[in-house]
């Protein structure tokens, strides 16, 4: 057998078929984020109609098997459009929620360090010098004495509310 350079190069070209298998499931699987989508987001794409009309039928389908084709043809629809304006513009919401939930989970720590921690209340002041520590003073006050009494945590909802609103100042 001799080694043929075309042949070689041919080879190098051609995607193998368990890449392209791994292609059509990257596709189906920004397909199916389209499909979570609510109506509102999923119109700031500027997707063809056939596409936008898979997605809504895929929508309405509750059977695994026909859900798992229609999520096939979607899949196949996508190979005719540019995808990777589509996948950035997920990715960046996906990275902006993921953005919130993180800012919410250290307004959360702060909360509890300052209800538990009575130094905390100073360190939350060198972090954030803008707070009204007076009204934090007495939101942690009330909101300790709601929960000792078994009250409904209006103070601990307000506390939140008065963090967020000074950290986000910052």
């Amino acid at each position: 057998m001799q080694n043929n350079p075309e042949n070689d190069d041919k080879q190098d070209i051609a995607p193998s078929k368990t890449q392209r298998k791994k292609d059509m499931h990257a596709l189906q699987e920004i397909g199916e984020q389209l499909v979570e989508l609510d109506q509102k987001k999923l119109n700031e794409f500027d997707l063809p109609e056939i596409l936008m009309d898979a997605i809504k039928q895929a929508r309405t389908m509750q059977k695994h098997g026909a859900r798992r084709r229609q999520m096939q043809y979607i899949g196949k629809l996508m190979r005719n459009i540019d995808v990777l304006p589509i996948q950035e513009k997920l990715n960046s919401w996906h990275q902006a929620s993921l953005h919130q939930t993180a800012k919410l989970h250290q307004l959360e720590r702060w909360r509890e360090r300052l209800l538990t921690d009575e130094h905390a209340l100073t360190e939350f002041a060198q972090k954030y010098p803008t707070a009204d520590l007076q009204h934090l003073r007495l939101l942690i006050r009330n909101a300790q004495k709601e929960k000792a009494a078994d009250k409904p945590p209006k103070s601990f909802r307000l506390l939140f509310q008065a963090l967020q609103a000074t950290i986000t100042e910052t």
